[in-house]
């Protein structure tokens, strides 16, 4: 009898997954040129009201995210006719994240070639420094700086056409609490499936912006704000450095809290929000009177002029925004551009009145020079920025790991994944 050949990651479809506070995403794609993907399918699934197990980027509880990653990915496989998704990159953001400055030498006496398993050794002996130093932390993430080989600094990673004998690697570490990283991996095996690589969300968004606008914005220093549902996130870089990351634990959720203790439905404030609202009075063009109906517990209707919503918004803007806008300044001469993404990026007038309150250049990122012509619109939304750029990054590590064999889940997984699909198969 043939023996079955193991499978590898190359043959399967990229697949990027997306944990939000709001939703988690997942998306698979394929690439059909160099920096150019199709996207196959995307699933979502919504975070319920008191069975919430994301917040604010962090897992708070890893069997219920389990069963939601699971899900997810099973839907999808379903979606593009696979049998099976097993693996997906992910990308990673969140409260606590910090970053720190990290390298690793090599010296290896005469003139070698850079193969990817010394790159991948020198990668975890930084990752190691760091938590070695600090038991209570976790690195989430290592990004290259540069490379220096016999002293001269490199542009690009270097490869086996290359030989040095002595090799510096310089990464930016992003790491956060150990509980994140414990509780994701938990969920992962929870659902009989394997993180192929994980990236900081910072890189993927980046990455994206660099590739469709050219890496002279990193070059020449460029800022990301990335406003999400329950986090808001400033990320400074230039020429190889991360400057700055700093997250504030609030996002374009609590906007609609906010409007909600007026005396309406969050369901309804949401809907008023995207539908009507402003980022400040000054940019509201004719005002209205909206008519919505109250919370339940109240009744009736209640009226509000867009000018006073415009009013309201612009207030707890303030409130968010401010402490990044305060680091903004601290470096804004060293850059040019301010991309704006995130789900709650959409808000009318948010470009505008960031402008406001900056020197830089501001616009919001775009993605779209990397996906096919003919994908579906809503795929070209900011909130869907970070996946896209998952994708690429993703991409990028299939090409330095060839052949890479997946990650098999126990046999605990597996009979969770089994048990998981009675329960999917008959919904």
């Amino acid at each position: 009898m043939a023996k079955r050949q193991p499978t590898t990651t190359d043959s399967l479809p990229l697949v990027a997954l997306d944990l939000g506070s709001d939703s988690v995403r997942a998306m698979a794609a394929r690439r059909i040129a160099p920096d150019l993907f199709q996207i196959l399918g995307v699933e979502e699934r919504p975070q319920k009201l008191g069975n919430v197990c994301v917040e604010q980027g962090i897992i708070t509880q890893s069997s219920n995210a389990g069963y939601v990653i699971a899900e997810v990915l099973k839907l999808l496989a379903n979606r593009i006719g696979v049998s099976e998704l097993p693996t997906a990159f992910l990308s990673l953001g969140g409260q606590s994240m910090q970053i720190v400055a990290v390298h690793s030498r090599r010296d290896q006496a005469r003139k070698k070639e850079i193969s990817q398993a010394l790159l991948d050794e020198m990668e975890q002996e930084c990752k190691e420094k760091i938590e070695l130093r600090n038991p209570d932390v976790a690195v989430l993430g290592l990004v290259p700086s540069y490379f220096s080989l016999d002293g001269v600094e490199q542009d690009e990673v270097p490869g086996p056409e290359q030989r040095a004998a002595l090799i510096e690697a310089h990464y930016i570490a992003f790491y956060g609490r150990k509980a994140i990283d414990t509780q994701l991996q938990k969920s992962f095996s929870q659902a009989g499936r394997s993180i192929e690589h994980a990236f900081v969300r910072p890189e993927a968004l980046l990455s994206a912006f660099a590739t469709c606008d050219g890496n002279h914005v990193l070059m020449n220093g460029c800022a990301v704000l990335d406003f999400g549902a329950q986090t808001t996130s400033l990320t400074v870089y230039k020429g190889g450095q991360y400057l700055l990351n700093k997250v504030v634990p609030k996002g374009g959720y609590h906007i609609s809290r906010m409007l909600e203790q007026q005396g309406m439905s969050f369901a309804t404030a949401e809907v008023l929000k995207k539908k009507y609202g402003c980022a400040s009075p000054e940019l509201v063009t004719k005002n209205v009177r909206l008519r919505v109906p109250a919370s339940p517990e109240i009744g009736g209707e209640m009226v509000i002029a867009s000018y006073e919503l415009a009013e309201a918004i612009e207030l707890k803007l303030q409130e968010i925004l401010a402490p990044l806008f305060e680091e903004l300044k601290k470096v804004e001469a060293r850059i040019q551009t301010l991309y704006i993404t995130g789900g709650a990026s959409m808000l009318a007038g948010l470009a505008e009145y960031i402008q406001s309150q900056t020197a830089v250049r501001v616009q919001y990122g775009a993605h779209n020079l990397l996906l096919h012509r003919d994908t579906e619109e809503k795929y070209l939304s900011p909130e869907y920025t970070s996946l896209v750029g998952t994708i690429l990054l993703g991409q990028d590590y299939r090409d330095s790991h060839k052949n890479q064999l997946v990650r098999k889940p126990g046999f605990f997984d597996r009979v969770k994944e089994s048990t998981l699909d009675m329960f999917i198969d008959q919904q």
